[in-house]
């Protein structure tokens, strides 16, 4: 009897001690697709590290649930081709930047920053535009809402969240009563976005021949890694005519009406050509998402927008993981640093730019560029509000400035450049932005938006509480605890 127990903890063993074996030989290969073949961040690398050493099958299951990169660029072929199919709809925009520049030599430090903008993959310069800068939630829905009550042809609506409260069903009832009026409308949100959303009207919208789709499926976010890749965009397009592209998404909160109280946040509405890049933008990703053919693109185009008379200039930036390693928002943002002269504020919820930034905005600050960041002081996500104060304290060193906002909660994602331009969108000065989301941000070259941008960032300043070197210094030994775990979590988010 004693020998048979013997036998079956042994066997047992041997069994446990083979699985382990191959735990760590699946491990040995992960790393090595890793170091090889995906070129990642480092200290992405260094976190996946640890955890498939000291962790083998659960570092080695979440790396197939979260990495796996080399997958997703693969999946992502098919978005590449239709984005450069429906690219040549912006044709026409070739040359004008040149011819800009030619009819206004005295913008040429405008032209750098664009031609800059261009090379890196910014869509169709346009400079006949009139753009609203929206940083309040009240007049922006009051706005959006309006446009939508008034379309007559075509409603194109992309967003991350659309909240299952006033706001968002209010939205989604106007949606289904266009659909009733004729209007053909096409709602795209991200499938982890929307996850607490509002079905019933969702439903109801489909119901009345609305058209509807996810960017990625349900069973694409449970068993794969498409999960960490989220469309984040924000856009919609009314007609052709009017356009809003930014930060805010839908929903009560985003007003002010939620848990963090006033809300910080900043989009743009555009009329005039800056709007069809805007629909190239929305017909690839609808495409992609639905596998549904559209109407040829200029059907949705408002015909006098090409002639449009307005003077803001401007260019659509997109980025995702179907244009890495050269990402144009983290180009553009690199760009705008290494390009500024006088002044660089920047605006972030997520403050965690990759090594090459952190060390252009250091050297921005060592000569002489006033570098002044705004952050949060408030924790919507713990990891990142502790990583956010981490990176600060390596920018202050270099002599950067970093505020903490109190009036509230900022979400804001803005960059401004001397007064020669500001970007406003959906992209984080982060990690996730730069690399795992599709994102999209409007690049204004504009004195007065420029402007206006610095003025709402002073103002936002003076309820802030400014942050310093000493202060993180003086943290208890569970904030360090805090910091350290959070460092390595937010690299796998």
């Amino acid at each position: 009897m004693a020998d048979s127990v013997v036998d079956e903890v042994l066997s047992f063993t041997n069994y446990f001690s083979d699985l382990v074996m191959l735990f760590v030989v699946l491990d040995v290969i992960a790393l090595c697709v890793m170091l090889f073949l995906e070129r990642c961040d480092p200290r992405v690398f260094v976190t996946w590290l640890i955890l498939l050493i000291f962790l083998p099958p659960v570092g080695f299951i979440l790396y197939l649930y979260l990495g796996v990169t080399i997958y997703n660029r693969r999946r992502f072929q098919p978005k590449n081709i239709t984005d450069t199919q429906l690219m040549e709809a912006a044709e026409w925009q070739r040359g004008v930047l040149e011819s800009d520049f030619e009819a206004h030599p005295e913008r040429a430090d405008v032209y750098r920053v664009a031609k800059a903008m261009e090379g890196a993959g910014a869509w169709a310069y346009s400079n006949n535009n009139d753009i609203t800068l929206y940083t309040e939630g009240e007049p922006l829905f009051a706005d959006l809402m309006e446009a939508v009550r008034g379309a007559r042809k075509s409603i194109l609506i992309e967003y991350y969240i659309i909240r299952n409260d006033h706001d968002g069903n209010e939205l989604l009832s106007l949606l289904t009563e266009k659909v009733r009026e004729g209007v053909e409308v096409r709602l795209l949100t991200d499938a982890f976005g929307i996850g607490k959303g509002p079905k019933e009207g969702i439903f109801r919208f489909r119901n009345a021949g609305g058209h509807y789709a996810t960017f990625h499926s349900t069973l694409s976010l449970l068993l794969s890694p498409k999960k960490n890749n989220r469309n984040h965009r924000k856009i919609a397009i009314v007609d052709g005519r009017v356009a809003f592209c930014g930060g805010f998404n839908i929903g009560d909160e985003y007003r002010g009406e939620g848990p963090l109280g006033h809300w910080r946040d900043a989009t743009v509405r555009v009329v005039g050509a800056g709007i069809l890049p805007m629909l190239v933008r929305f017909c690839a990703d609808w495409q992609y998402c639905s596998k549904e053919p559209l109407r040829h693109i200029s059907e949705y185009a408002d015909p006098g927008m090409l002639s449009h008379g307005g003077r803001d200039r401007m260019h659509l930036v997109s980025g995702g993981p179907d244009t890495m390693p050269n990402n144009p928002i983290q180009m553009q943002y690199h760009s705008m640093i290494v390009n500024a002269r006088r002044r660089l504020y920047v605006t972030t919820p997520y403050l965690n730019p990759d090594d090459s930034m952190m060390v252009a905005l250091a050297n921005a600050a060592r000569s002489g560029v006033d570098v002044r960041v705004l952050i949060p002081d408030k924790k919507d996500h713990i990891f990142l509000y502790w990583n956010n104060l981490t990176c600060a304290n390596e920018l202050m060193k270099s002599g950067v400035r970093v505020w903490r906002y109190n009036d509230g909660f900022v979400h804001e994602k803005m960059m401004l450049m001397d007064d020669v331009c500001c970007s406003v969108g959906s992209a984080n000065f982060d990690h996730r932005s730069t690399t795992l989301n599709f994102e999209t941000n409007v690049m204004m070259y504009s004195r007065r938006l420029n402007g206006q941008a610095a003025e709402q960032f002073l103002a936002d300043l003076e309820r802030s509480t400014e942050y310093s070197c000493a202060e993180f210094d003086r943290r208890t030994a569970m904030m360090r605890i805090r910091m350290a775990v959070s460092w390595q979590m937010k690299l796998l988010a």
